[in-house]
C-alpha cells in the first residue's frame, strides 16, 4: 500500500500543511458558524410559536365609549335601542 492509501484509510485526505493555512481556517470557521445557524433554525422550527404580546398586560376596557348611543350607560343601550325599534314599528 502507498502512503496516500494509508492516509485515506485513516480519514486524512489533505496534508497537514494545507490544514494549517489561513484560507482553510476561514473555511472551517464559516462551516462551523453555518452549522450552528442551521441547528438553531431547526430547533426554532420544532418549538411552538411564541407570541410576545401574550406576556404584556392588556387593557380590555376602552378609554371612551364607541357606542352609537354614547350618552347612555352600558346596560341601558339595548333598552334604548329596543324602545326606538318599537316606536318605529307603530
Amino acid at each position: 500500500m502507498t502512503t496516500a492509501q494509508l492516509l485515506a484509510a485513516d480519514g486524512i485526505l489533505l496534508p497537514e500543511s494545507t490544514l494549517q493555512t489561513g484560507w482553510f481556517s476561514v473555511l472551517a470557521a464559516f462551516v462551523a458558524i453555518n452549522t450552528v445557524m442551521y441547528v438553531a433554525l431547526a430547533i426554532a422550527k420544532v418549538l411552538p410559536k411564541v407570541y410576545p404580546r401574550d406576556w404584556l398586560p392588556r387593557r380590555y376596557t376602552r378609554s371612551e365609549t364607541r357606542s352609537i348611543y354614547p350618552e347612555t350607560p352600558e346596560g341601558e343601550q339595548a333598552k334604548a335601542a329596543a324602545a326606538t325599534d318599537t316606536r318605529l314599528a307603530r
